[in-house]
């Protein structure tokens, strides 16, 4: 996966302008992500998924990233998403998955309303806000609530829904994450899911911890901004000079303690996360639920890494200067991806609290850690 995910990279790179302006993924890189698999990377065998391991999704997703932020956000979602495959019932797998170019978008949180109807299924109504990768996703993963029964996730085709134009925003412009509208569509049951539930597959990829997955799914777009963010200061630093000075960029004594401090800190904050994907994945593979202890290592360092990503790009656009403020100035571009990240209620400084009651050993609802 990492050498296709890795071209894929060069062609987000490529068209990293033309995929913001649309406010949707360029279609040669649509293309390319298609073609590499990495869309439905979390597909059960039977619906001609590898079993990849958690790892091996969200590198890909990263790798991606580097490329072009919002091009390895769109990977992480779709990932993510196929992963419900496996908590839907085999008929309506098949029906969201079955043919081989279908890409799924989702929001899992309840903000719909559900009614179950006679003979079966439910009627969902109501609007979802960041649906990221709608453009080019055929289903939404919508959440609700159903009436006397509690949270579920209906799979809704797109063409059953009202996609609204309001994606206008600083940063991850290209994930073209619109809101939905759902006026009384009918679903049926074998398309109607609880996450909560768990999967119907006991493979180790679905038993790790999905809610953790997802964190991590924002958090490795990030880390992977942030290496293109170090990446695109290198390559300015080898010749900008300052007005009046004989150095370049690169020889300034300020420019090398940043660059080194930065990788110091993007490092880290890496290695947090796949310790603690590791971790789990090892606990995936056992007969036990997946501890509470490494589920809370998983929200830590997902969070930790978006914000630690952040500031990374931070330096590296105050380091551009005046060159990186302008349009077409690939710095400012990682700036504001970055700190639109930031924002994703599953990393933002709240998203600590979770972590810190665990840690303070306080009563704390973990069913969606």
């Amino acid at each position: 996966m990492f050498e296709s995910a890795a071209a894929v990279a060069e062609v987000a790179r490529e068209f990293a302008r033309d995929t913001e302006a649309a406010r949707a993924l360029a279609p040669p890189v649509l293309a390319a992500a298609k073609d590499a698999g990495l869309l439905r990377s979390g597909l059960p065998v039977e619906l001609g998924g590898t079993l990849a391991t958690p790892e091996a999704i969200l590198r890909s997703a990263e790798t991606v990233a580097r490329g072009d932020a919002s091009a390895g956000w769109c990977v992480s979602i779709a990932a993510t998403s196929s992963l419900l495959a496996a908590y839907l019932p085999p008929e309506g797998a098949q029906e969201v998955f079955g043919p081989p170019d279908v890409v799924a978008a989702g929001v899992w949180a309840p903000r719909g309303k559900a009614r179950a109807v006679d003979g079966g299924g439910i009627v969902v109504f109501g609007r979802w806000a960041f649906c990221s990768g709608i453009p080019h996703a055929d289903w939404l993963f919508a959440g609700c609530v159903l009436d006397g029964v509690g949270p579920r996730v209906a799979a809704i085709p797109k063409a059953e829904l009202e996609v609204l134009d309001t994606w206008r925003t600083g940063g991850l412009r290209g994930t073209g994450s619109h809101d939905c509208v759902a006026r009384e569509v009918f679903v049926p049951e074998h398309r109607v899911l609880s996450v909560l539930d768990g999967p119907r597959d006991d493979s180790p990829l679905y038993r790790f911890p999905v809610f953790g997955f997802f964190a991590l799914s924002i958090a490795v777009a990030a880390l992977g901004n942030a290496r293109g963010a170090v990446d695109d200061l290198t390559a300015l630093a080898v010749d900008k000079r300052s007005t009046g000075s004989s150095r370049t960029l690169a020889e300034r004594a300020q420019t090398q303690a940043e660059v080194a401090r930065a990788e110091a800190s993007l490092r880290a904050a890496r290695l947090l996360v796949f310790d603690a994907v590791d971790r789990a994945w090892q606990e995936a593979q056992g007969t036990d639920p997946v501890s509470e202890s490494a589920r809370t290592g998983l929200r830590l360092a997902a969070t930790h890494a978006t914000r630690t990503s952040a500031e990374v790009v931070t330096s590296m656009y105050d380091l551009g200067a005046g060159a990186a403020i302008y349009e077409d100035s690939p710095l400012q571009r990682r700036f504001r991806d970055a700190h639109t990240a930031t924002a994703h209620f599953q990393v933002n400084p709240a998203s600590y609290e979770l972590a810190g009651r665990l840690l303070l050993g306080l009563p704390t609802r973990t069913e969606q850690l």
